[in-house]
């Protein structure tokens, strides 16, 4: 909005509000005055403005200065109580979303039926979002392929459907929706994802630079972008964004390990083991926290830890990345060479990360890039 537009908004907001203090009983003007202020970010104003009223239009607006200012809990409870006095899509979408940034995404999905949804394509989006943090991907992907063709030019929706297609994984699909979604973030990298697998780094890095330029805190793009830089041989630098994607994603097991990997290939295994160890204090029943730990153990020359580790980790998943090599470094050691070259082979092929990276994958890159 340009300088000009926004006073022309002030100046609206400011006339509104003389008018309501020579008829300050009058709640349509009331309400009017409000939503000129909401609108304006005055919400001190606004606020003033709504000081000791009641009335469910502008209660409504107490909820939407509640939403806007980030007081999501307050935003529940005024949207709760309004609909217990009547009920309707847009109150719904309005509560969906309060509910949505608190992470209540079970409450969010129910709120948002057919109706809600029609209210605003935002609500289309968040319908989408909702059911993947559910990880209700085929419901998703179902109920994405009748939004998208009702809003084919909804770039946010179609960043999200590719996001949501790339976890269920339908590549083909996610190639289709990132397509479509112009310079939204989501869609930008899921778009450098896909190009990770045809390994074509340097561009793939481009697009999450350029996702990242927009959102900064986007959580896949920065994973992304440590992809490819460990693909392109910066490993210190794709260690660093590793674990600042990982700390994005906050609870996501697969980017912590990936960081921790990603510390280890750089040559840093006091960074590894914190990240290593992060991922098993969010839960101790994950293999690969186990069985990463046990190769740093087996390499720290901590034998009986690293023995504990490898069976933990095996015992939890017979797949483990960490736990098989962990296993090969103690299958060497006592000179079970053939067998360990076994069990090695098997952890560089095992997946890790959000996007199912190997340690092969990123060792092949790597080497390709000092080449």
């Amino acid at each position: 909005m340009s300088d000009a537009e926004t006073m022309e908004r002030n100046l609206r907001s400011a006339r509104l509000i003389s008018y309501l203090q020579q008829d300050p009983h009058n709640e349509a003007l009331r309400a009017e005055a409000v939503s000129a202020a909401i609108g304006d970010h005055l919400y001190e104003t606004a606020e003033e403005l709504l000081n000791g009223t009641s009335s469910p239009p502008l209660l409504n607006l107490k909820g939407v200065l509640a939403l806007r200012q980030g007081r999501y809990e307050d935003a529940v409870g005024i949207f709760g109580r309004l609909r217990e006095i009547g009920d309707d899509p847009a109150l719904r979408f309005n509560l969906a979303w309060a509910n949505a940034m608190l992470g209540d995404f079970a409450s969010a999905n129910a709120l948002l039926d057919e109706e809600a949804i029609a209210v605003t394509p935002h609500a289309a989006v968040l319908k989408i979002e909702s059911l993947h943090h559910l990880d209700l991907h085929d419901e998703g992907l179902e109920t994405g392929a009748l939004l998208a063709e009702r809003y084919p030019d909804n770039v946010v929706l179609m960043g999200a459907l590719a996001t949501l297609a790339m976890d269920a994984d339908n590549l083909a699909l996610a190639g289709k929706y990132a397509a479509q979604s112009g310079d939204n973030p989501e869609g930008l990298a899921a778009r450098g994802m896909l190009m990770l697998d045809s390994e074509d780094a340097g561009d793939a890095l481009q697009l999450f630079e350029h996702a990242l330029a927009q959102r900064p805190s986007n959580p896949r793009a920065t994973i992304g972008k440590g992809l490819a830089l460990l693909a392109s041989g910066r490993n210190g630098d794709a260690a660093q964004s590793l674990e600042r994607g990982a700390e994005l994603f906050e609870d996501h097991l697969g980017s912590w390990i990936a960081a921790g990997w990603a510390h280890f290939i750089a040559g840093d295994r006091a960074k590894a083991r914190d990240c290593f160890d992060r991922a098993k204090s969010i839960d101790d029943s994950f293999a690969e926290s186990h069985g990463a730990l046990a190769v740093l153990d087996m390499l720290d020359g901590n034998i009986e830890h690293a023995q504990q580790g490898a069976k933990v980790a095996l015992r939890l998943d017979r797949a483990s990345l960490g736990g098989a090599l962990a296993q090969s470094m103690l299958l060497e050691q006592s000179g079970k060479i053939n067998a360990a070259e076994k069990v090695r082979q098997l952890a560089l092929s095992a997946p890790i990360g959000p996007e199912g990276k190997t340690i092969a994958d990123a060792l092949a890159r790597f080497a390709r890039g000092r080449r």
